[in-house]
């Protein structure tokens, strides 16, 4: 894992970026196309929804990959989150754009949809998160970024929770989502912590 820690510490940031990046046009693309099947508008929200997902799963994963094997990817971490964001945000522009298209619908969908309300107020909290995603903010909030930023684990499970009951019937893909993310969030609690010390005690 050092070996591997050594080598990500040479690539630059800007390549997780345009590698995160790349699926985005092209799956727009698919969409006009008609490569994302008979209903392109329901899979293109689908899939971005999906992508978010699973950047915000790498996201929560890489303090655990660091404390558990020595893997350092935090310096893409911040890339990640934007990225992260990014996806959430064209999930949400497909819904308002191509799907929903009425505005006076939209807020009423909110209201009575639940997996929307849940969808939403996964995004509301995302904001700040964005907005604080820079050196400026880290500078002008101290202490209180890490704070903000910990908000990061209802935005977690209420994402997952969005695409639990988003899905028709019982699927066990959305499952797994919920199951690795609340796996991942209680990596981060104080027993975890106390496994990890005394197995260590025990190797010695």
């Amino acid at each position: 894992m050092r070996a591997l820690s050594q080598i990500l510490r040479r690539v630059p940031v800007w390549v997780v970026y345009v590698l995160g990046l790349l699926p985005a046009p092209w799956l727009f693309y698919l969409g006009l196309t008609g490569g994302l099947g008979v209903e392109p508008i329901e899979a293109l929200e689908h899939r971005y929804g999906e992508l978010a997902l699973q950047l915000l799963i790498i996201g929560l994963a890489i303090t655990p990959l660091h404390r558990q094997f020595r893997l350092n990817l935090i310096k893409f971490r911040r890339a990640i989150g934007v990225l992260t964001f990014t996806y959430v945000s064209l999930h949400l522009l497909v819904w308002l754009v191509l799907d929903v298209q009425v505005p006076s619908e939209i807020w009423a969908d909110i209201l009575k949809r639940p997996y929307i309300t849940v969808g939403m107020a996964a995004f509301a909290l995302m904001v700040p998160l964005a907005l604080t995603s820079n050196d400026w903010s880290v500078r002008r909030l101290g202490i209180r970024w890490r704070k903000v930023h910990k908000l990061v684990y209802p935005v977690a499970i209420l994402g997952a929770l969005h695409y639990v009951m988003l899905a028709k019937g019982f699927q066990i893909e959305p499952l797994i989502y919920l199951v690795v993310i609340l796996a991942l969030l209680a990596l981060r609690l104080p027993f975890s912590g106390m496994f990890q010390r005394s197995r260590q005690a025990d190797i010695r």
